[in-house]
């Protein structure tokens, strides 16, 4: 039988609830095919939760002549800002110069391919900066007299996923967290796999007719452990980890450092109050779920920023860090830097078989596109199919326009009067325009609930938890919003005893 129980045939099976597999999700439902997820632990739990948090085009992707990619990433700048404006907005960058790295009409040149090979239409075009008088200069010590300053957007990385997951099961998907695809193998022209809720045990039975395998850095793993076959890895994991420190600067641009070593390295305003600082490349082994930041890491990434910065930035300025691995793919690139972002779709299908696509590679920035590719690949085997669709449809609560989160907050000022400001900007940041839907008849803070600290109430936990799948506190706190950053430890004790008595609440309901 199929995964939502009603004996009907899935047509895909997607394995993976990062930003690929959701994205993927959500436009064959979109197209009319029937679809189950599985994802084994929380959505965005792993590589898609732990990025820059950057919608770029990738700048330092022109000097290894990845002139197709980077032309996709920057028409997908403005696609993702027009679709999503509540988690995506315009960032204004800056690159600092100084004698010994890249020269500045190499810089220039590179730049002026970024503002046109994208057909930029909203954001502002590059500018040169006098560092002596800019207050981008302020902060930066004083040999540094000149910059360039240019455009990408920011995202909330793990909302990007989330509301990918959320439309695709608006319009009919069956999302499946904390469900392990324990085997799948192909039985009289279907795939036929075993699933297994990793909470109770409960083991389920779901037959596709097509296999999508978004296992990210378990991609190989799901290849052999999963379907069973012995297929040579195309995988190169590769850790990028960052740091997060207290506000080290005033205005609201982003920097983006050269290191002496050919290396970049961003430091970003981050949740208003601090400073996201990365990344790094270092070749990546063993199991992709127990990644961390070292000690090396850390200190590389402080002395990469304090040759920029008149403050020096030390360990003890870290607040939090976090660390991923990026499955990319394996061009035998000879430094982790210099492997591709691109992704690469490989589909098995031989003699009428049901088919198999995985995943290898892709950045958040085209995993729109991505999808849209895979579902290329898949279309001989779904001839009724829909045609492409999400490149102007509003993710859930997007639809406004991309410049228009201001007036949003006023709007929900007005009907919510009993909100601050700071609140209402963050909950239109989360939802869009279903932050009305998640205050729902509120008439004061206190109809919210239990206030677990910096706003975060019981109404909006229950939302996520009823709509979001949010699971478990780190659920909320550091992939749905990065409220942990500002919930101490009460709060977050007070918080994990309300989500573990919800269930039992529902019951009594």
């Amino acid at each position: 039988m199929s995964a939502t129980g009603n004996g009907q045939v899935q047509d895909l099976l997607v394995i993976g609830g990062g930003v690929n597999g959701c994205g993927i999700a959500r436009d064959a439902t979109g197209r009319g095919l029937s679809v189950t997820l599985v994802e084994k632990g929380d959505l965005a739990g792993a590589t898609s939760s732990s990025s820059t948090k950057l919608i770029h085009g990738g700048l330092r992707y022109l000097e290894y002549r990845e002139f197709r990619l980077v032309r996709e990433a920057l028409i997908e700048r403005e696609v993702l800002l027009r679709v999503a404006p509540h988690i995506v907005w315009p960032l204004r960058f800056v690159l600092p110069h100084h004698k010994g790295l890249r020269p500045w009409p190499v810089l220039r040149l590179g730049l002026f391919l970024y503002d046109h090979l994208g057909g930029r239409r909203i954001l502002p075009p590059t500018r040169g900066l006098d560092l002596r008088r800019d207050p981008a200069g302020a902060s930066l010590k004083p040999e540094y007299h000149r910059a360039f300053e240019y455009s990408d957007c920011w995202v909330e990385d793990a909302r990007l996923v989330v509301l990918n997951a959320r439309d695709a099961a608006d319009r009919g998907a069956a999302v499946l967290t904390r469900t392990r695809c324990v085997s799948a193998r192909r039985e009289g022209g279907l795939w036929q796999a075993t699933l297994r809720d990793e909470a109770t045990g409960a083991v389920t039975e779901v037959a596709a007719r097509a296999l999508v395998n978004a296992g990210g850095p378990w991609v190989t793993d799901v290849l052999g452990g999963v379907a069973g076959l012995n297929t040579p890895a195309k995988v190169r994991l590769v850790k990028g980890s960052h740091i997060v420190t207290r506000r080290l600067y005033d205005h609201d641009r982003c920097y983006i450092f050269q290191n002496a070593d050919g290396r970049i390295c961003f430091a970003i305003p981050y949740e208003e109050d601090f400073t996201l600082i990365g990344t790094t490349d270092e070749e990546f082994t063993g199991d992709p779920a127990t990644a961390a930041i070292s000690e090396a890491e850390t200190d590389y990434l402080c002395r990469a920023v304090s040759d920029y910065f008149r403050r020096p930035v030390t360990p003890a300025d870290v607040v939090w860090s976090y660390a991923g691995v990026r499955p990319l793919y394996d061009d035998g690139a000879s430094r982790a830097q210099e492997a591709t972002r691109d992704y690469v779709l490989t589909l098995d299908a031989r003699d009428g078989e049901a088919p198999l696509l995985s995943v290898f590679g892709g950045k958040i920035t085209t995993a729109r596109r991505l999808a849209e590719a895979a579902l290329a690949k898949l279309g001989p085997h779904f001839p009724a199919m829909g045609g492409a669709w999400t490149n102007a449809a509003a993710l859930p609560g997007g639809d406004f326009p991309w410049d228009g989160a201001p007036a949003l907050v006023t709007a929900l000022r007005q009907r919510f009067p009993f909100l601050g400001a700071a609140l209402a900007r963050r909950l239109v940041r989360q939802y869009g325009t279903r932050a009305a839907a998640v205050l729902g008849d509120a008439g004061s803070m206190a109809d919210l609930g239990q206030d677990f600290g910096a706003g975060l109430t019981a109404r909006e936990v229950d939302w996520q938890m009823r709509e979001e799948w949010a699971r478990a506190p780190a659920d909320i706190l550091w992939r749905r919003s990065k409220l942990g950053l500002r919930i101490d430890a009460e709060g977050q004790a007070a918080l994990a005893a309300h989500m573990a008595a919800v269930p039992a609440r529902r019951a009594a309901e």
